[in-house]
């Protein structure tokens, strides 16, 4: 059963699970329009999440491979990405994995020039307290705040 149908026949008042996950290219064809028949369709499923029809779910993997597909592929600013990523943490009927660590990563993306992977790392040690990173890339860990980079064999 596709994903439509379960939706249709969920909407007819058949039992059906309604927890969905949501992978990047779903999130890619809503934010860039680049397939309208697809945006719009995943313009539906967000009124239903947003209605409370249906649950959505989505990971740190699915963020971090559309930040790099939008920076890489669409050639989007980081501004730019850091608005859309925003926007889908605070979407309804969305759940998103650690979704207040993608939000301070990706304003270090946007704001310290940062690879987003780095800030979400910076990020998450912060949360673990751990200050000293090792690491061939100090450029990036070197631009947050209270983090040590240390290079291996230095």
């Amino acid at each position: 059963m596709t994903c439509a149908n379960e939706l249709n026949a969920k909407l007819h008042g058949k039992p059906l699970m309604n927890e969905y996950f949501v992978d990047t290219n779903v999130f890619l064809r809503f934010l860039t329009n680049d397939v309208p028949a697809q945006a719009d369709a995943v313009a539906r499923l967000l009124r239903q999440a947003a209605a409370g029809k249906i649950n959505l779910h989505t990971s740190v993997l699915v963020i971090a491979e559309l930040v790099w597909t939008l920076e890489s592929y669409y050639e989007l600013s980081r501004e730019a990405i850091k608005t859309q990523v925003l926007t889908i943490l605070h979407t309804p009927g969305l759940q998103v994995e650690d979704a207040h660590l993608i939000g301070s990563a990706i304003l270090l993306y946007a704001d310290r020039n940062i690879d987003f992977i780095d800030a979400y790392n910076a990020c998450w040690m912060r949360e673990r307290g751990l200050s000293r990173a090792c690491t061939f890339d100090k450029k990036h860990f070197a631009r947050v705040e209270g983090i040590v980079p240390l290079v291996p064999g230095a």
